[in-house]
């Protein structure tokens, strides 16, 4: 599990690195487009160069927010145009389940319109709610102004976390130790991210048999 964070951050380091902040931009659009780029690896990353004079730290943020409209346009459009039916079928064979559509569908009849900013700033939530967005046709103009405002203060947040750590990294033992937690809880979510995923990959092959016995 190590390696995979290694991996996954070395791939956010490059893309970052290679195109700048449209990179940033994109791997935040693909978080939004419900794939599996956790933001809090992407905008730590590009606040801490920040840190180094590479880039503003107003700029990455709303180069994330930026992105993450990007990555809600297409959620919402598969919520909109497919329905339901469509997402049930595609979280069959993608890392997220029903549960997470299911919450977001909650989420979002409990607050309304006002669900699509309050996810933004929400782990999880905020990957999904525009496909019960979309379900909805929530007004195109607003869900994207919630999306922005929401997304920006997310990215800011992460962002201004990162910068914290590069500027203080060589003259606070204390942000180093932090550092470290923060590493080997994100590794403790991993490994139990990863035993629930297979658990229910297992769940849903034996329900597909009993049907087909059934059948």
């Amino acid at each position: 599990m190590t390696s995979i964070i290694a991996t996954l951050s070395a791939w956010v380091l490059a893309v970052i690195s290679a195109l700048g902040l449209p990179g940033i931009a994109v791997l935040m659009a693909l978080e939004s487009a419900c794939l599996p780029i956790p933001s809090e690896i992407v905008m730590p990353f590009a606040g801490y160069l920040a840190s180094t004079g590479r880039f503003d730290l107003i700029m990455v943020s709303l180069a994330g927010a930026i992105g993450c409209n990007l990555g809600s346009w297409a959620a919402y459009a598969v919520g909109a145009r497919g329905g339901r039916k469509l997402i049930e079928r595609w979280s069959h064979k993608a890392i997220f389940s029903e549960r997470e559509l299911v919450l977001s569908e909650k989420f979002f009849a409990r607050y309304g319109a006002s669900a699509v900013f309050l996810a933004r700033l929400l782990p999880v939530v905020r990957s999904f709610i525009a496909v019960p967005a979309g379900m909805a046709r929530m007004n195109r103009l607003t869900f994207h102004l919630y999306t922005f405002a929401g997304s920006f203060i997310w990215c800011l947040g992460l962002a201004w976390v990162g910068k914290l750590l590069g500027d203080h990294w060589n003259d606070s033992p204390a942000m180093k130790t932090a550092f470290h937690i923060a590493d080997a809880v994100m590794i403790l979510a991993l490994i139990a991210a990863g035993i629930w995923y297979w658990r229910r990959r297992r769940r849903q092959a034996r329900e597909g048999l009993g049907g087909e016995g059934q059948a």
